[in-house]
């Protein structure tokens, strides 16, 4: 008897998982072109998952851009807040007078050319907890896990382990040496049919075994 060939998950239904609308896939999901998402990162929320780019990308305005990588998990509430949430600060009000319209429009020069901090980008296999918030322009790199409830301000290096308000890092999940490793394996790249091969040496395996398993 013949065995069927192992198939890879489909990266372009926005619903994953039958049955679980909470559940949403993000790269075909996104419309914004300032807004990019790698194949299999996914969204999960019980009221509206698909209202993720209004939602939870937040002051949303440009030109910066909200870049996420491949196979990131994003817990229900997690929240980019975007460099268009900047205000003034170095005059007595930081309110915006200029966005209410009227002749205080002729203003509007004190609220552009503030200062911002790029783009914010997260890497490639990312857990995000509940309620974590993403401050502008911060990068969180490959293999993070952000704890529930965090307030992520500043970067969070590979494999590392952040959480609190504001973040901090808690540990690394390997030494430095092996952080090495699994960035040059980069396993998120490897082709689709080969990483379906070896699901649980990628899931429970050794950086020996990963490196093993590497195409």
């Amino acid at each position: 008897m013949s065995v069927m060939p192992a198939v890879p998950a489909d990266p372009t239904v926005i619903h994953p998982m039958p049955g679980q609308p909470r559940v949403v896939l993000l790269k075909p999901l996104v419309t914004s072109p300032l807004i990019e998402v790698g194949e299999y990162s996914y969204y999960d929320d019980p009221d509206d998952a698909t209202a993720f780019e209004t939602r939870n990308v937040l002051y949303h305005y440009g030109p910066e851009k909200l870049v996420i990588g491949k196979f990131c998990a994003l817990g229900t509430g997690v929240r980019f807040i975007m460099n268009g949430a900047n205000h003034r600060m170095d005059g007595p009000s930081t309110f915006p007078f200029p966005i209410m319209g009227g002749s205080w429009a002729e203003h509007m020069d004190l609220i552009t050319g503030l200062p911002v901090r790029g783009d914010t980008v997260v890497g490639n296999d990312v857990w995000f907890g509940h309620g974590v918030t993403v401050m502008p322009g911060v990068r969180i790199g490959h293999g993070a896990v952000i704890a529930s409830g965090s307030v992520v301000v500043d970067d969070v290096p590979d494999y590392g382990i952040a959480g609190g308000n504001p973040a901090r890092l808690i540990r690394r999940r390997y030494d430095d040496a092996d952080v090495a490793r699994l960035l040059e394996l980069a396993w998120w790249d490897w082709p689709a049919e080969h990483i379906t091969e070896h699901i649980r040496t990628i899931m429970s395996g050794s950086v020996d075994a990963l490196r093993a398993a590497a195409p």
